[in-house]
């Protein structure tokens, strides 16, 4: 099984990358989102460390962004508790698809939190800085200091782009994605 870790800036359409290979996909912020919806224990943690933040459970995305912009060193904390159970999660997807040729790891913080092995095929998802903020912007829940601190939390982008052996153009458009992954999957299978 060849694994793909599909990296780049926020907004810039990883998860749409990911999906259009047409392989298995494990993606985190899908995870984070369920752990936030069905996880008690996850809340229980959460709570003990953020008691001025986090409420009730399912736990509301608002009650994490305020504790986030409440505190600079409560994105850390988060970090820890949910990154824990992200791979969890990743171990079960990867055992399950054990025998694909290839599984697509569509991880935010995946280079930060050292969850990529040496053999994994990276790719960077390469996007105009204006476009992606239009996208971001659109977003319900936009939030420039949130966006910022996210940011923060990541290795620079130029770094992650330079240890990717692939580049994706995300112009946002269909046909030159496609493409792109077309050239990529000819190259590694």
């Amino acid at each position: 099984m060849k694994r793909v870790g599909i990296l780049g800036d926020i907004g810039s359409g990883k998860s749409y990358v990911a999906k259009c290979f047409g392989y298995p996909v494990f993606n985190a912020d899908k995870e984070v989102a369920k752990i936030y919806d069905k996880e008690k224990k996850i809340f229980f943690k959460l709570k003990k460390i953020l008691p001025k933040y986090i409420i009730s459970f399912p736990i509301k995305k608002s009650e994490i962004m305020n504790a986030i912009l409440g505190n600079k060193n409560n994105l850390e904390r988060v970090i820890k508790i949910i990154h824990i159970e992200v791979r969890k999660k990743m171990y079960l997807f990867l055992k399950k698809n054990k025998n694909k040729k290839i599984v697509i790891l569509d991880i935010p913080l995946l280079l930060e939190n050292k969850i990529n092995k040496k053999n994994d095929v990276l790719i960077f998802v390469d996007a105009n800085k204006i476009n992606i903020m239009k996208r971001l912007k659109k977003r319900k829940n936009f939030n420039l200091k949130l966006l910022n601190k996210f940011r923060k939390a990541q290795l620079p982008l130029d770094y992650k782009k330079h240890l990717s052996q692939f580049v994706v153009k995300n112009n946002f458009t269909k046909n030159s994605v496609k493409k792109d992954i077309n050239f990529i999957l000819n190259k590694i299978l």
